[in-house]
């Protein structure tokens, strides 16, 4: 029933560290590693870097919404909206 799922590496689902630039501001993010490799496709479709897109998406978020109250989580949700929009991820 799950086979899809439980056979997904454990290391996908590690998290990793990495420090970006947002605003002038260095901070520090916390994702599993699946979303850092998700992330990197997005960014490579839109022909950017990671932290650059990142960074592009804080921003229209902030105009947009005002804020953003939860960074890791609003980039494991943009992560599933483009896993749910596009070609299978392979």
């Amino acid at each position: 029933m799950c086979e899809l799922y439980a056979q997904e590496p454990q290391t996908s689902y590690d998290s990793t560290k990495r420090s970006i630039r947002i605003q002038g501001v260095v901070t520090s993010i916390s994702l599993e590693n699946k979303i850092w490799q998700i992330l990197e496709r997005i960014a490579a479709d839109e022909k950017v870097t990671v932290p650059e897109f990142i960074s592009t998406l804080y921003q229209e978020v902030i105009e947009r919404h005002g804020s953003v109250k939860n960074l890791a989580s609003m980039l494991r949700v943009t992560c599933l909206t483009y896993a749910l929009n596009s070609k299978p991820l392979g």
